[in-house]
């Protein structure tokens, strides 16, 4: 059994987060805006990526350096079960089960966030929805906890803003679905608070407002000060 770890605020240091299959740092951001020292890792390059990266195989990456980190947060590919993917007929690797194991072997907390096509393979998720952080948006996303760390499910209301068409310009009263050849980057990064970001960052990422929330249960779970 994994046991919760226990870890010490030492006066100037932030707490060491690795991001695994980083892409451009959509939970990079909330995690540094949370108070963490953030490392992504990604086996392809990621210029955008706003913190320090490391270009390697995720999965290789933590098994071996994994438990240098106070916290991890992985996000495995979704295509695997994403919708579009399906109806196109491509093909992608299933990596939520060896991601899994490589976040258990480290013996550190840890998250693993997917896609709602993936919820049924994750292990008691917590969904997480843009218009809970008042974001102009619908992304559901899913995260399973281990290593000692857990989340409790936050309030979610039903939907009433009318949702534009996959990948179409966002009419008035509307929220926004940012899939697909979308248009209006510009107004998306707003929306989804990623400056940084093009198109191909903001179709899959998650928002910081996401991540900064379970960055922030975490430390508190763990009672630790940080700096800001």
């Amino acid at each position: 059994m994994t046991q919760s770890t226990a870890i010490r605020r030492v006066p100037g240091r932030r707490p060491r987060l690795l991001d695994r299959f980083c892409c451009q740092g959509g939970a990079a951001k909330g995690y540094h805006d949370a108070g963490f020292d953030v490392t992504g890792i990604d086996k392809d390059p990621q210029p955008r990526y706003p913190y320090r990266l490391v270009q390697a195989d995720a999965i290789a990456f933590i098994l071996e350096h994994g438990a240098e980190f106070d916290f991890i947060h992985g996000s495995p590919p979704c295509q695997h079960d994403t919708e579009c993917q399906r109806i196109q007929g491509n093909t992608h690797p299933d990596l939520i089960a060896p991601t899994r194991a490589a976040l258990e072997a480290t013996g550190r907390p840890w998250v693993m966030e997917n896609v709602r096509g993936a919820a049924p393979k994750l292990r008691k998720p917590v969904m997480l929805c843009a218009t809970m952080f008042g974001l102009a948006n619908y992304r559901h996303r899913y995260f399973e906890t281990g290593g000692g760390f857990t989340l409790s499910q936050p309030a979610h209301t039903v939907h009433t803003v009318p949702q534009a068409k996959m990948g179409r310009p966002v009419p008035p009263g509307h929220n926004g679905q940012y899939v697909g050849n979308f248009s209006g980057v510009q107004a998306v990064r707003d929306v989804l608070g990623v400056p940084w970001m093009n198109r191909d960052g903001i179709r899959e990422c998650i928002p910081p407002a996401y991540a900064e929330w379970i960055g922030q249960a975490f430390l508190a779970s763990r009672a630790l000060e940080v700096a800001a």
